[in-house]
């Protein structure tokens, strides 16, 4: 009973996360603020959905003992930890790319690095 209550919170949460993210895109002006609301829409959203596997998983795990639900659960938790590292990662990459190329931020944005890189 509690691992449901639980289990529901966190996809009600990652749903959540998703939503922003994906108006986020639709809504912000430029590439670096839509990555931003991308980059929380994949790691909140992903991790909170993965967390309610891992709930599932060992909830599933104590009531049957049996050894696949523990396996879903392990890798359930390395694909979380890979999508968060890669994720800040991969948005670095893109807005450091994105800079590099001559792509500025709307004027809106305040953007510091323009005194330190002209």
């Amino acid at each position: 009973m509690i691992a449901d209550i639980l289990i529901l919170a966190c996809l009600a949460v990652g749903t959540f996360f998703n939503a922003l993210g994906i108006v986020g895109l639709l809504r912000f002006p430029d590439v670096y603020t839509r990555m931003h609301a991308t980059t929380k829409m994949t790691t909140f959203g992903s991790v909170f959905t993965a967390l309610a596997v891992i709930i599932y998983g060992c909830a599933s795990w104590l009531g049957t003992t049996d050894p696949s639900y523990v396996i879903l659960s392990v890798h359930t938790l390395i694909a979380a930890v890979a999508l968060a590292f890669t994720n800040a990662l991969g948005s670095h990459a893109i807005a450091r790319g994105a800079r590099r190329s001559g792509i500025r931020p709307t004027p809106g944005v305040v953007d510091r690095l323009e005194e330190v890189y002209p």
